[in-house]
């Protein structure tokens, strides 16, 4: 094994999503493709490749990733394309998305000419996600077109919507969406051909009614056969399928409060806990109120950001300096979202086989850093 922390992803459990996300694609006749902004592991992609057929992109770099890596073109969206990129993006598109009508008029005669087919991303106005930072459908949100701005014939060239309005979301709350969704924009759906229902559906998590799911998506087809149906979901791919690896490198105690200090970071290796918050599982510990107690933690980052540890864990024996702390489920968002601040060492990111061999897909070192203060 590799020395220092590591995201390990585990062969068996990938597959199980994957198995479950195409099992669900066929019965209810959608595509289900995977959204990049979440999951962007590409030595992992050659068995994504045995399941799915198409990704979706955020930004230049992930197209090039769809077409280059995955070898297929990408379904795009972003909030706004620049001029310098926009060719390159089409290159590398097979849908592209815009998320104003502003940016829709500027480029796209130049994805049309190039055979993309252009959708707008629409707001519905209506998300039952709870925290702010991730509800694309907040007042004010500068994501999507309101139906009110829509007049009553499409842009020449607008082929479909897209709406994403889920974070990790059930099937009851996509039902309830759709029904907002046709209220505010099923009078334009006859003169579309697609209609994407973005990310944020979690269908591989424990206790996910996938009959309901694929219910809700069939009700969709008899009302509106003519339309293609496109799910883009990030996180159900990657949802339980590894962990990060990290160690104990010194136990500090201050006014009786103990932190076991890691070799890994909050802020760095695990934004998401920081940002949401999402209090991460840990094995051989539990989470509890206390802050004091003979076996009870904070787990600090390494960085010098006050703020890089959560509260606390009561761990199944008292920790000691090289001990091994696991963060369990941190392969989705986690690994796309690390930094290098501080120049604190990134984890190595491999997967374990189903056969129990371990392949190293990434280990970082100095001259990673060094080259992104270039």
């Amino acid at each position: 094994m590799i020395q220092g922390p590591c995201y390990i992803i585990e062969e068996k459990r990938l597959r199980r999503n994957l198995r479950l996300i195409s099992d669900v694609s066929r019965r209810a006749d959608v595509e289900i493709i995977l959204a990049f902004k979440a999951f962007a592991l590409w030595k992992s992609f050659p068995i994504f490749r045995e399941y799915i057929q198409h990704t979706t992109a955020s930004s230049l770099s992930e197209a090039r990733l769809a077409l280059e890596e995955f070898g297929a073109k990408a379904h795009t969206y972003s909030p706004a394309y620049v001029d310098e990129e926009f060719d390159e993006i089409v290159r590398c598109s097979s849908h592209i998305t815009f998320n104003s009508l502003n940016q829709f008029e500027r480029f796209h005669e130049r994805a049309e000419s190039a055979g993309v087919k252009c959708g707008l991303r629409v707001n519905p106005e209506y998300s039952e996600i709870e925290t702010e930072l991730y509800n694309p459908c907040a007042a004010g949100s500068r994501f999507g077109v309101l139906a009110e701005n829509l007049d009553e014939r499409l842009p020449k060239g607008v082929t479909g919507f897209h709406v994403h309005c889920l974070c990790e979301n059930g099937a009851d709350t996509l039902a309830r969406t759709l029904e907002h969704v046709e209220e505010k924009f099923s009078k334009w759906f006859g003169q579309i051909e697609w209609l994407n229902l973005g990310g944020g559906h979690l269908m591989t998590r424990e206790g996910y009614d996938i009959d309901l799911l694929v219910e809700t998506l069939n009700g969709l087809h008899r009302r509106y056969p003519h339309l293609k149906v496109i799910m883009e979901p990030g996180s159900a791919f990657a949802w339980q399928t590894g962990n990060l690896v990290s160690r104990v490198v010194d136990i500090v105690e201050n006014k009786g409060i103990k932190t076991a200090i890691l070799n890994v970071s909050f802020t760095c290796h695990m934004p998401d806990c920081l940002e949401m918050p999402y209090h991460p599982s840990v094995v051989g510990a539990k989470v509890v109120t206390a802050e004091k107690g003979e076996r009870i933690y904070r787990l600090g980052g390494n960085s010098c950001l006050s703020g890089d540890f959560m509260s606390a864990w009561e761990f199944d024996k008292e920790l000691k300096v090289g001990d091994e702390v696991v963060f369990e489920d941190m392969i989705h968002y986690t690994t796309v979202k690390t930094n290098m601040f501080n120049g604190i060492s990134h984890p190595s990111i491999g997967m374990l086989h189903e056969d129990g061999s371990f392949e190293l897909f990434r280990q970082f070192d100095y001259e990673d850093y060094k080259k992104r203060m270039d």
